[in-house]
């Protein structure tokens, strides 16, 4: 399971999609919008919290679900990727439950399943993660919590939502979005995964604008 999870750690999709549509110095990329932190962030972190959710050291279980997964470029808005960047991601299990104990639902607890992950961005701004499709949680639509931590900026939150689900319509934080493309740049295509072990695969790339990357860590 080790060898595994050192594959999902070097196996990073390349970034050739985003950077050809980048003519040069004279355009620029469209920040992705902040996101609410959310109340589930762990109250304390996992003793395994590497890039693959759908396996927990020490068990030999899978994570229930559809297991998706997400790569993507962290860059800058001139097009530069964004190096050693600590990627941060937390969500609701299969079932539909947060690993919190402030989340109270009477939904099954999966002890095969993380619930928090990371990954560093490496040298072109791409990192990975293993886990499982979210499911829409009440009042919520499907969604993927990311932070991005270091030291040359404050931490920068946001959310992946998942393309089609009949949520996104409705969920509060996202309809706040008011430019549309703004807002579709947080919403992923979920596709039939050309890697082993996962059914579902998306791309979401991240853009810090200059208003982010001018804040200093505190």
């Amino acid at each position: 399971m080790r060898s595994t999870r050192r594959r999902l750690m070097g196996a990073l999709a390349g970034s050739a999609a985003l950077m050809g549509a980048w003519p040069g110095a004279a355009a620029q990329l469209l920040a992705t919008p902040p996101q609410a932190e959310g109340p589930f962030y762990p109250l304390e972190l996992p003793l395994d919290q590497d890039n693959d959710l759908v396996h927990v050291a020490g068990s030999s279980g899978v994570a229930h679900g559809q297991i998706v997964d997400i790569t993507g470029t962290l860059l800058d808005e001139r097009g530069q990727p964004l190096r050693g960047v600590r990627i941060e991601i937390w969500q609701v299990n299969g079932f539909g439950r947060y690993h919190h104990p402030h989340d109270r639902q009477n939904k099954p607890w999966d002890p095969n399943f993380q619930g928090f992950g990371h990954a560093l961005s490496d040298e072109q701004g791409r990192y990975r993660f293993r886990t499982v499709r979210p499911i829409a949680y009440p009042g919520r639509a499907p969604h993927i919590h990311f932070a991005l931590r270091d030291r040359r900026f404050a931490t920068f939150y946001t959310q992946m939502y998942i393309a089609g689900a009949p949520e996104n319509a409705r969920d509060f934080l996202l309809s706040r979005i008011g430019d549309r493309k703004a807002r579709e740049s947080l919403v992923v295509d979920l596709m039939p995964a050309n890697t082993q072990g996962a059914s579902l695969q998306g791309r979401f790339d991240i853009v810090l604008g200059r208003t982010v990357l001018s804040r200093e860590a505190g």
